[in-house]
């Protein structure tokens, strides 16, 4: 079968620049990789890929094929090389790509399909760390310094994070870090690569290994450490402390420490964002009257004046009485919702004087007018 220019396998055009070969490499690779795409001539068109890329971004190579064409790397050909193998290229090292490509999604497939592949030995970040605190409401609106002990694991002292003494190459995989097996199949051979379970995928192994961290490069330290809690926070925020988190792989720096919040209702206050709202217990007589009430803000006393006729549900706005939030520059409002208050037994003074109250047509308003005429 003719196989196809490498130029357009990739899709770029004979001028394109190492750059642009490699980019297009990737689309390709991502586009075509068998554990992504299930289709049938997917496995085909990901080796057809590899050995375009493998032959263009190889400096002597690409002016070879630009050259001759295909029979540069023919048997006996123009180029006089001469293969063994159905791709020329099946040596190549895609390790880097893939690392790239597929970290964390396809470190097992590896460099399927030709190419020999590299586990990753680089330093990699540390674990992240979750850590949940309460806060009253109070410690929310104003902010507060807080003390905590918690548990994690850093590098361990003793073999510097190595996980032993004596470093010397693994034997199991070379150095690799990785062992490869290969399958015979009607596509040709297909190589996988997984992770060297003598070494763990470092390429090394030690003449003596650590009794500090029980090889592991990672020891348990309790902490305390105090952390600073902005005004203003709220419930399932988190705040980030960058390094506070675990020790990092291969010499690579630590995770992140988040502390989440979660603030313990108040029996009294609730909010809304930087707004904060009470319900506030009146009687029939203060919302028929008029009154003035004598609340606790967040903020401090305050006299609040209920307006004679108010109904229940109405909501009274103290501005600027709210949460400061240290990310705001609008200071919240405080906010008082009137609740009705109904008295749920009488004395015969009480009774009498509501009786008499009905007597003078406090219910003949239009709204009872309105509702008796629909009613009927």
């Amino acid at each position: 079968m003719t196989k196809k220019d490498y130029y357009d396998v990739l899709g770029v055009s004979k001028n394109a620049t190492d750059d642009e070969i490699k980019s297009a490499f990737r689309k390709k690779a991502k586009e075509y990789h068998p554990d992504v795409n299930k289709s049938s001539d997917a496995p085909d068109k990901f080796k057809e890929a590899q050995e375009a890329y493998a032959c263009l971004s190889d400096k002597d190579n690409r002016a070879k094929y630009d050259q001759y064409g295909h029979a540069a790397f023919d048997n006996n050909g123009a180029g006089g090389h001469s293969y063994s193998g159905g791709n020329p290229f099946g040596n190549f090292d895609f390790g880097d790509i893939f690392e790239d490509l597929f970290s964390g999604g396809f470190g097992s497939f590896g460099s399927s399909f030709g190419g020999s592949g590299r586990s990753s030995t680089r330093a990699r970040k540390g674990s992240d760390t979750l850590y949940g605190i309460k806060l009253d409401f109070m410690e929310a609106a104003y902010g507060v310094k807080k003390d905590i002990e918690l548990d994690y694991y850093e590098s361990c002292d003793d073999c510097d994070g190595k996980g032993g003494h004596g470093e010397e190459t693994c034997s199991e995989c070379n150095g690799r870090g990785y062992v490869v097996k290969q399958t015979n199949t009607i596509l040709g051979a297909i190589q996988t690569k997984t992770t060297c379970s003598e070494c763990g995928g470092t390429g090394k192994t030690f003449k003596r290994k650590c009794t500090s961290c029980n090889s592991t490069g990672k020891i348990k330290v309790r902490k305390n450490i105090t952390i600073d809690i902005p005004a203003g926070i709220d419930n399932g925020e988190q705040l980030r402390l960058s390094g506070k988190g675990e020790a990092g792989i291969n010499g690579g720096p630590n995770g992140d420490l988040y502390i989440e919040v979660r603030i313990i209702p108040h029996e009294l206050y609730r909010r809304d964002g930087n707004d904060v709202y009470i319900d506030l217990p009146v009687s029939i007589t203060d919302l028929a009257l008029g009154c003035k009430k004598t609340i606790k803000t967040i903020d401090g006393m305050i006299d609040l004046k209920i307006k004679e006729g108010s109904q229940p549900g109405d909501i009274l706005r103290i501005k600027g009485k709210g949460i400061n939030s240290s990310d705001s520059w609008k200071k919240g409002d405080f906010y008082c919702v009137l609740k009705l208050i109904i008295p749920t037994s009488l004395n015969r003074k009480q009774k009498s004087l509501l009786e008499d109250l009905e007597d003078t047509g406090i219910s003949d308003s239009s709204e009872f007018r309105k509702f008796d005429k629909l009613n009927k």
